[in-house]
């Protein structure tokens, strides 16, 4: 096995690299530095260990090592397990939540990324068995491709953002001609009508009526703004709370929220960035395409 280690140490390297690579702390501070980072890290180093060692035991035959592939494929799985049941404990002491869809997708997310790291570090140990500078240049290449692989769409994507009208008639409130909720408080009214952000989005495509109708897309939207932004909120303020509603004649979606400042250029650039999440992803018209094949 000795003759494998230069191969092994390669792979492993790229592998974790790659990992460094794909991490991200952005403005949703998650993971969080350091701890959340050390972690992620640690993770990532295991799967690229595991992912190189996996090829001189397929060479010599040494199957019970290759069983720990499936090992870890399973650890994994559990880690995304304690990933998600974290971010519900945090995201319940959110001021604007996440939502259980954003949450399901950073799970899948750290898990994934973890496999992929398992890949790189599989296929450059392979290669560099034979070909050393050539195992490098290949687990680079990878790497860079995986980085745009992972990117989803986002919802400038799928959706035209445009400012909205706040207005009251009586307690009702609306954002252009879409009804959002009923506020009594007269300081409510006040501060809604200083403060509040109308927003409406509107879909691109019939896949996007279906994806902005989701509640968890919606609910990521509201986060995204709220957490980037900053919210004009506390607890025990029911009136000032985000809140989405949805015209279900055309599908536009109204957005409403208190942000810090009332800079709706700056609010656009932030909502274009909103992640589609894949669980709210609907293609209709892949169905429509299987009625007119017929």
């Amino acid at each position: 096995m000795s003759q494998y280690l230069i191969a092994v140490v390669i792979g492993t390297l790229v592998g974790f690299v790659a990992r460094i690579l794909l991490i991200r702390t952005d403005f949703r501070q998650y993971p969080t530095y350091p701890t959340g980072r050390i972690i992620n890290l640690s993770f990532g180093f295991i799967a690229a260990f595991i992912g190189s060692v996996s090829i001189p035991a397929v060479l010599e035959s040494d199957w019970t090592a290759v069983t720990f592939l499936g090992l870890a494929a399973t650890q994994f799985r559990e880690v995304r397990k304690m990933e998600r049941e974290a971010l519900e404990k945090v995201d319940r002491k959110e001021l604007v939540q996440r939502g259980e869809g954003f949450i399901e997708g950073m799970a899948q997310a750290f898990e994934g990324r973890n496999y992929m790291v398992m890949f790189v570090a599989l296929i450059t140990t392979l290669i560099g068995v034979y070909y050393i500078w050539l195992a490098i240049l290949i687990g680079i290449i990878l790497t860079l491709i995986i980085k745009v692989i992972i990117k989803g769409k986002i919802l400038s994507n799928i959706a035209e953002i445009d400012e909205g009208n706040i207005r009251f008639c009586g307690p009702n409130l609306y954002v252009n001609d879409i009804h959002i909720k009923n506020v009594g408080l007269k300081s409510s009214k006040k501060t809604i009508m200083e403060r509040a952000v109308g927003v409406i989005i509107t879909p691109k495509n019939q896949n996007s009526v279906l994806t902005l109708s989701n509640l968890s897309q919606r609910q990521a939207i509201l986060h995204h703004g709220a957490n980037i932004l900053g919210s004009y909120l506390d607890s025990g303020e029911p009136d000032l709370v985000p809140l989405s509603k949805r015209d279900m004649a055309d599908g536009r979606l109204a957005v409403y929220f208190l942000p810090m400042e009332k800079d709706f250029a700056q609010i656009k650039e932030v909502l274009k960035h909103v992640p589609v999440l894949d669980s709210a992803i609907r293609l209709p018209s892949e169905a429509n395409k299987g009625k007119s094949e017929k």
